[in-house]
């Protein structure tokens, strides 16, 4: 019996250039596993977990190719060891890894790599993409619920003591904690200015202890 597995790492990706692939290399599509928005680098795949259970001795894995198993070297070694200890096949787009086969094992052991240098380009193109956006102020964190301005304002009215904090949570359109967070930031900064500034504990928040 043929077994497919299919996958991307993305959700905006599609499987069906691969799951097509599958029905012309023979796998029922019934028994074509997949997975969906999932990288290669991780073994934990509700889909491959379910396509390695469904393997008995005598079948065969298939996939497009073997970075759709695996994104690294390790894994893929795993992966194959596993199948040939239940005496499962594995298939890569078609043609079958034979591990007694020393030529079979290096290319095998090449395609591995090969995989997992292209995991960690993508990674480190992600990464030098993500840097060149920050230096631009393209990608930023959060935007603060609130302004400086607003902060002082707020932690100001909370230590005159005449609105409580559910009150000022409405009056500034935020939530008990961002209240809190604000009060406890203005009383760092005014810590830092005057060693002297009376402590936040000295009105504390309601509902709290």
């Amino acid at each position: 019996m043929l077994i497919g597995y299919a996958r991307v790492s993305t959700d905006s990706q599609d499987l069906t250039v691969q799951q097509e692939a599958l029905l012309a290399l023979g796998v029922s599509e019934s028994r074509i596993y997949t997975d969906h928005g999932l990288t290669g680098t991780s073994r934990d795949r509700p889909g491959l977990r379910e396509a390695l259970a469904a393997g008995r001795a005598g079948d065969t894995l298939v996939v497009t190719k073997l970075d759709r198993l695996a994104r690294s070297i390790v894994d893929a070694r795993n992966i194959a060891d596993e199948l040939l200890a239940r005496e499962v096949a594995l298939s890569l787009g078609g043609s079958v890894h034979d591990p007694a086969d020393p030529i079979g094992r290096l290319l095998f052991n090449t395609l591995a790599m090969m995989a997992e240098f292209e995991s960690d380009l993508i990674s480190m193109r992600t990464r030098e993409g993500m840097k060149i956006a920050r230096a631009k102020g393209r990608l930023k964190g959060r935007k603060p619920k609130l302004s400086p301005t607003q902060e002082r304002h707020l932690a100001k009215l909370f230590h005159e003591g005449e609105h409580t904090t559910d009150e000022l949570a409405e009056i500034f359109k935020v939530g008990r904690a961002t209240v809190y967070r604000a009060v406890q930031r203005q009383q760092v900064v005014s810590t830092a200015k005057s060693p002297h500034t009376t402590d936040v504990a000295d009105r504390p928040l309601e509902g709290t202890s």
